[in-house]
């Protein structure tokens, strides 16, 4: 009994707290106005209002150029929780319950200023009591309650939508709020990070000029990250670096060639690359903050390859197959206008000059393209192209001597050069050849076959006129309306010849069938009109 009485107690409490969370997201949008119109700006602000939850669903959807339009992902990807930091006993008493002992006996000392406050967690320079310098990463209290307060919150809201019948396209927000929850689980969770790390570092150890921070597992936990001390310089700050004597034509050139080797040969890269994230130290590129990477399969890569080769040749039809190939698509395909696109946009491309060509622009224009045809890409495929709008912007600015495209494309014919195998090739054109001979051989009889069938009269043509489905679609739903409009009228006339007679049971003197019927034509009418005004 009492148990039952403390579970009662606290689903009240919860949803007191829903409650009380649902009018402050209320109030916020109240406040910014959102019924008069949205901008990127007015978007932005009020994902920032709203706390860290919505926050992080911004810079999710800031990675998703796929279905969000590129203004939309340049204001997101500027969002900035404004959080207070922690106080300072509170971070200590943090670290001594994840512990179970006092700070002092892991730490000589702990700095009490942050050196950078997020609303997931606080990072504090610190030094062990081996001597060694490190940078400590303490997560907010609470915040993993709030936040999926919040998710919860936001699905009944997306499972509103889709009762009352929103169309989603593309944008599938259920999924969006299960990506963006599944991100900020695993920045919540430190020792998934620490192997985020580890698995990078691996990759990347026999890369003369890249690194990352070292992890010290043995102080880490899933709500304390403990890493090695990274002196120094960020690679904005061109002055500092232009004094220590480093050529940025240089450090671009570094810093290009192996991103691309972590997206095309690694398919595992940082998935959020600005100047904050990268410090140079001894003439390498260390990368910093990587709790939120990318994965890229194999399969996605060669269709990659295969679309910028496509790009170079000018071939429409293999660039169409790799676009398909690179998404899912979320209804029927018209592939008509689908190749009248992609021709559009390789004859813009028909003097490719590596000097003035932009790979973030091109990437851009393809997930434009995939929007447009209702095609949707994974999370992978949507980091990859916020990546490598982010790295080429960044080198552009910053070294823009170095052209990113030229450094992509010869990674590409490297790897292409190495992958490839005289042998393999040859016992491939061996196996296609005989299946070639053998159908071949085959051709004779079944082309027979088919004039004896046909002069039997039992050939059967199927016939697909291609791009019917719209008009098509828009006659089915005329008619359904039509529908609606005749059984909506019938049951509002028999329902008044009803009211003329003396049937039973009665309602404020008007037979119940009659009532039933009133209501059945209402809700029939009403559905009607909502679907003229809705299109």
């Amino acid at each position: 009994m009492l148990k039952s009485l403390m579970t009662q107690s606290n689903s009240e409490i919860q949803g007191e707290g829903s409650t009380r969370r649902f009018r402050q997201m209320v109030g916020v949008l109240r406040e910014r106005e959102l019924m008069r119109g949205v901008t990127p700006e007015k978007i932005r602000r009020i994902l920032e209002d709203l706390g860290p939850t919505f926050v992080k669903l911004g810079q999710v959807m800031s990675m998703r150029p796929d279905f969000l339009p590129q203004e939309y992902c340049d204001a997101l990807t500027t969002l900035q929780a404004d959080v207070s930091p922690m106080p300072f006993e509170t971070v200590l008493s943090i670290i001594e319950r994840e512990y179970k002992c006092p700070w002092q006996k892991k730490f000589a000392s702990i700095s009490r200023e942050a050196l950078g406050s997020a609303s997931i967690a606080q990072v504090h320079r610190a030094v062990l009591t081996t001597g060694e310098e490190v940078v400590v990463k303490v997560q907010r209290p609470g915040i993993f309650d709030v936040m999926e307060q919040d998710i919860v919150l936001l699905k009944r809201a997306a499972a509103l939508i889709e009762v009352f019948g929103a169309e989603q396209g593309v944008l599938d927000i259920s999924l969006l709020l299960d990506e963006m929850w599944r991100i900020a689980k695993q920045e919540m969770d430190f020792l998934m990070e620490a192997d985020h790390i580890d698995e990078f570092r691996q990759l990347n150890a026999g890369e003369e000029y890249a690194d990352c921070p070292r992890v010290y597992h043995h102080l880490t936990t899933s709500q304390i990250l403990v890493m090695e001390y990274i002196d120094g310089i960020r690679f904005d700050d061109l002055e500092a670096l232009r004094g220590k004597g480093f050529d940025m034509n240089q450090l671009g050139r570094r810093l290009g060639e192996n991103y691309v080797k972590q997206m095309m040969e690694d398919g595992y890269f940082h998935a959020d690359p600005h100047p904050g994230n990268i410090r140079i130290r001894d003439g390498k590129i260390v990368w910093l903050d990587l709790g939120m990477m990318g994965r890229i399969s194999n399969r996605d890569r060669r269709a990659i390859r295969k679309a910028i080769f496509s790009l170079v040749s000018h071939d429409t039809l293999e660039m169409k197959a790799a676009v398909l190939s690179l998404g899912v698509p979320k209804g029927r395909v018209d592939h008509t206008r689908l190749y009248e696109d992609i021709d559009e946009l390789m004859t813009r491309y028909g003097n490719l000059d590596f000097g003035t060509f932009r790979m973030g622009t091109l990437t851009r224009q393809i997930m434009d393209l995939l929007r447009r045809h209702r095609i949707g890409i994974g999370p992978g495929l949507s980091m990859f192209a916020r990546g490598i709008l982010t790295i080429e912007g960044v080198m552009r600015h910053y070294c823009p001597d170095v052209n990113f495209v030229e450094i992509f494309t010869r990674s590409i014919q490297l790897n292409i050069e190495k992958d490839f195998n005289w042998r393999v090739e040859l016992d491939r054109l061996k196996r296609e050849g005989y299946v070639f001979f053998k159908k071949t051989m085959r051709l004779p009889e079944q082309l027979s076959d088919i004039l004896q069938m046909t002069m039997r009269g039992q050939t059967k043509v199927n016939f697909d006129l291609t791009g019917s489905e719209e008009p098509l679609r828009r006659i089915d739903g005329m008619i359904n309306k039509l529908v609606l409009g005749l059984i909506g009228s019938a049951l509002l006339l028999g329902s008044s010849v009803i009211c003329m007679t003396q049937m039973t049971p009665k309602i404020m003197e008007i037979p119940l069938l009659g009532v039933f019927g009133y209501l059945a034509a209402l809700v029939l009418c009403g559905r009607l009109l909502w679907d003229i005004l809705r299109n």
